[in-house]
């Protein structure tokens, strides 16, 4: 082999340069452009429809979670496989374990990942203090959001991680 055909490789000019760059940069333009839209179809990142106006809640919120406290509540929910998906019985009793009557509950089950797949449970009374209802529950991660309210006051609010195997 002589030194002329070792040598032969065409140099770098500054168009081919500019090639380079062009194609490097431009892959990275497309697979950002593509990892953003699969990002944000997917999950649009909005958690709240007014950050100002969940800010100017929070004192109240605060003020309602030290209410809730002192009330010494306790609240328990069971969830069981039924034949309609998952059954749920809430008792709700208060500090010296005498069921609350005259209450109305409400039960969420949110996912944590995407709030276009939280499903609302219908609860029925068992008398006082007691709740029942059904949810077409899938497995994974689920926030079980209940609230307890008496004419119309917000009394209970208890959110819990639920996993589902």
């Amino acid at each position: 082999m002589s030194d002329r055909t070792l040598n032969a490789r065409r140099p770098w000019t500054g168009f081919t340069v500019l090639l380079a760059l062009l194609a490097f940069f431009g892959v990275i333009f497309a697979v950002n452009g593509v990892m953003v839209y699969e990002a944000l179809s997917t999950l649009s990142g909005v958690d709240t429809d007014s950050a100002y106006q969940a800010g100017l809640q929070f004192e109240q919120e605060v003020a309602e979670a030290k209410a809730q406290d002192a009330r010494h509540w306790r609240v328990d929910a069971r969830l069981t496989p039924a034949a309609a998906g998952e059954r749920l019985d809430i008792s709700a009793r208060d500090a010296f374990g005498t069921p609350l009557g005259g209450m109305q509950a409400s039960a969420i089950f949110e996912r944590p990942t995407d709030r276009r797949l939280d499903r609302h449970v219908v609860l029925a009374a068992d008398g006082a203090g007691r709740f029942h209802g059904s949810a077409d529950l899938t497995e994974g991660q689920w926030d079980l959001i209940i609230e307890l309210t008496r004419q119309g006051e917000q009394m209970f609010r208890s959110k819990n991680r639920v996993v589902l195997k």
